[in-house]
């Protein structure tokens, strides 16, 4: 007898165990009077992470008691832990809230409306003179680095035969000026990535924050890191990180070795 008690402590306590280790696939949707795509939804106990459509879907796999955290810069952080009915229903339904950054309210003077035509007839005073008053063409675009200035420089010059581009490409200079433009190029893409995903990237593939950005230089040294990051989606841009994270561990694993 007591034997048979015993393997039935045994079978209950492993079909429990199995229970609570059990790993599903869930579908679920976000729900928000904002943009509801590239959404981070992130498992944090799996250290899995996705992000949703442009209509707000998504799916991950989770076990009982797994918390989900739902993250963007648009919105407050929202979580949800894995219980029964979710397991069963494999469903979820995300409402997430607007982050708003209010700031009290200071009223100095006019009240200006955001229309820079608006605004300008609300201030007292001569409007200011601009290029295209006085006719003058004037350049709108984004505003050219320094780099982008000297290798204008460099290859434009006056004369029936420009001299400029000819002695700078003889003596490397233009060759030079386009590797600083391409290095400022990458510099610019890695702080964005960094600022926008490195904190819920990090939530699912961490690492000693000692090495946190070298692990990012180390991305950006790949050469195909401005093909597969720039102008891509937040979710493309995270399976290209999440591929240099496991080269990255591999590498400090050989160098420990």
């Amino acid at each position: 007898m007591a034997k048979i008690r015993c393997f039935l402590f045994l079978l209950i306590g492993t079909h429990v165990q199995g229970a609570f280790s059990q790993t599903v696939e869930i579908h679920g949707k976000v729900e928000s009077s904002l943009d509801v795509e590239n959404i981070n939804v992130i498992n944090k106990a799996a250290h899995e992470f996705t992000i949703t459509d442009s209509d707000g879907n998504f799916k991950i796999r989770v076990r009982l008691n797994d918390t989900l955290q739902f993250s963007s810069i648009q919105h407050k952080p929202y979580s949800v832990i894995v219980d029964d009915n979710l397991i069963a229903n494999k469903f979820l339904v995300v409402p997430l809230e607007e982050k708003v950054n209010q700031l009290d309210e200071v009223v100095v003077g006019k009240i200006l409306t955001g229309n820079l035509l608006s605004d300008i007839k609300n201030i007292e005073g001569d409007p200011p003179i601009n290029f295209f008053d006085v006719g003058i063409p004037g350049y709108t675009g984004k505003p050219a680095t320094q780099s982008e200035r000297r290798l204008n420089e460099a290859t434009t010059g006056s004369g029936i035969v420009p001299l400029n581009p000819i002695i700078n490409a003889i003596t490397g200079r233009t060759k030079m000026l386009k590797q600083h433009i391409k290095l400022e190029e990458k510099e610019e893409l890695l702080h964005s990535i960094k600022t926008r995903l490195s904190k819920d990237f990090l939530m699912s593939n961490p690492l000693d924050a000692d090495l946190v950005n070298d692990f990012f230089y180390f991305c950006a040294d790949d050469e195909n890191f401005i093909k597969y990051c720039k102008n891509q989606t937040d979710f493309k841009i995270l399976i290209f990180l999440r591929m240099k994270y496991k080269q990255y561990l591999e590498n400090l694993n050989g160098n420990k070795d």
